[in-house]
């Protein structure tokens, strides 16, 4: 009941803080912190841009405020200051509004709980519950590709491979589904880009053709485009090399 009293001030004092210009307001605490920097970023052309920083000295809760254009995946990495260079990141899909993100040191985004309106945050918990059991089916086949590397078996080993490809497609297949079903949403394309981007590229066509036109126009949308385009080219360009490596020679 104090940790909650404590958020609600904090929520309060932090809405008075506002400035006219910000339209995403993010608050939380990082259970168990008592010293370390934290970045709000978001990604660049090529990398993670830092947009703000905020010292954490005493006490484990914290603000940020910013503007953004448009929904998008933000990222909140700590640096616990203690030498380790080693970089923990949370990661939220961020839109206009209000969000409080809780996770403890310790476990540091594993245990990430979510407070917030978002559609698309929502929508990115849902996929990744699902997802994650798909992730753990490929790592059981990798151990078990490991085990069956270390003795030679062959067979096992074919067996295996044709087993993670099975996995590998159905995931695809609900991502793809996933994405089409949520076509009024920034996540569709998104969910394409970062879990997708290597299927099938009839998939990739249908999911951006199914987008509403404001979703085909966001980030993400026009993102999924040119990498379409890339993807065609691509293909095209290795079909003229096939040809050209099969005329006889004079």
């Amino acid at each position: 009941m104090k940790h909650f009293l404590s958020l609600v001030i904090f929520a309060i004092i932090f809405s008075s803080c506002q400035n006219e210009n910000e339209n995403l307001f993010i608050s939380g605490d990082i259970v168990g912190l008592k010293k370390g920097t934290l970045y709000l970023q978001k990604v660049g052309d090529s990398s993670l841009v830092t947009i703000d920083s905020i010292q954490i000295s005493g006490s484990s809760e914290f603000m940020f405020s910013t503007f953004i254009e448009e929904p998008q995946i933000m990222f909140i990495e700590l640096e616990r200051n203690d030498g380790n260079d080693y970089a923990e990141v949370i990661s939220f899909f961020a839109e206009p509004g209000e969000i409080t993100l809780t996770t403890t040191l310790k476990n540091y985004g594993l245990d990430l709980e979510v407070l917030s309106d978002f559609e698309n945050q929502k929508k990115l918990e849902e996929y990744n519950e699902i997802v994650k059991r798909f992730n753990n089916q490929r790592l059981e086949l990798l151990e078990a590709n490991f085990a069956a590397s270390k003795a030679q078996d062959e067979k096992k080993l074919d067996s295996l491979n044709k087993r993670f490809n099975s996995i590998l497609k159905r995931k695809y297949l609900y991502t793809v589904n996933f994405a089409i079903n949520n076509k009024n949403l920034e996540i569709s394309p998104y969910i394409i880009l970062s879990e997708a981007f290597d299927a099938n590229i009839k998939y990739l066509d249908t999911v951006y053709k199914s987008l509403d036109k404001p979703i085909q126009k966001s980030l993400y949308g026009k993102q999924l485009k040119t990498l379409i385009k890339e993807r065609k080219d691509n293909d095209e360009e290795n079909v003229e090399t096939e040809v050209i490596d099969k005329l006889p020679e004079e």
